[in-house]
Parts: C-alpha cells; structure tokens; sequence
C-alpha cells in the first residue's frame, strides 16, 4: 500500500463518517490513482440503506471517486491545506452492481484534463473485477477561506 489512512487524512481534509478512501494501492502523478475503500456493516448510511438488505448508495460510490481523484490532485498542490475541491458535474454515472458490506470497493480514477483550478476525471469502482460503477466527474479546486476583504479607510 502507498498511502494508508492516516497518510490519507493528511491530505484529505474529509474524516469519519464521510471519509470514503481507506488505501492507495497505485499511484502516477497527474494521470492515475488506485485507492480502496473496505465496506463494512459499521457503515452510518446501511442503518436506513436498506434495514435488512444493505447496499451502499450509489452517491456514495460516485464520493468514493471523487475524494480519491481529489486525493491525486491535492498531492500536485504546495498550499492544499488552503484549498477544497468542489464537484461541478458528475456524467455518465451508471451503476452495474449493488456494493454491500465485505466487498473491498476498488476505486481507478484517470485524469483527463487539468487546467488552471479545473479538473475532468474519469473513475470506475470494481469488486472482485467486476464493474460495480463508472462515471466522469468535473471538479473545481477553491480557497478555503475567501480573501480578506482590504479594510476602506476610515471617513
């Protein structure tokens, strides 16, 4: 493994219940990434998701992809403790197999294009191989905290 979780949450600014990347298996800077994500029955959202056939949400999985594919960007960036990145479009999301508890979800993601503050991603979620999900994701990197507005003088 690369990076385990607390190598992650060093990076990451995501935690508990929401942190959805447990391990780097594989990585390439600026062109791919491989994370895992261990599904377990612990999990807060199989409580409602669903009472006694638990199936981890689609949206989840789709967060899965972009905290890993954040995961790579944030790598490229000196002040990333300054910076979030924020989802603008997610396309193509289609969902193959239900995902439940004991699969290990494993997370491919593909840099398509990176400009400036703009990335487009491309991310598949597979269990033993098979497909469980695929979509392309547009992702957008700002400040944490908006500038300090200059203080006007005083009148």
């Amino acid at each position: 493994m690369i990076l385990d979780v607390v190598e992650i949450q060093k990076i990451l600014p995501h935690r508990y219940p929401f942190l959805l990347v447990d391990g780097i298996l594989e990585m390439e800077r600026l062109k791919y990434i491989v994370g895992i994500k261990n599904v377990t029955v612990n999990e807060s959202f199989f409580q409602g998701h669903f009472p006694g056939r638990p199936v981890m949400p689609g949206v989840l999985i789709i967060e899965a992809m972009a905290q890993t594919g954040g995961l790579l960007l944030l790598l490229e960036i000196p002040d990333r403790d300054n910076k979030l990145i924020y989802f603008v479009a997610v396309d193509g999301a289609r969902f193959r197999r239900p995902v439940v508890p004991g699969d290990q979800l494993r997370v491919e993601i593909t840099v398509k294009q990176w400009r400036g503050d703009f990335c487009k991603i491309e991310g598949r979620a597979t269990v033993d191989g098979k497909l469980a999900a695929e979509a392309t994701l547009m992702c957008k990197m700002i400040d944490r905290e908006p500038p300090a507005k200059a203080e006007e003088p005083a009148k």
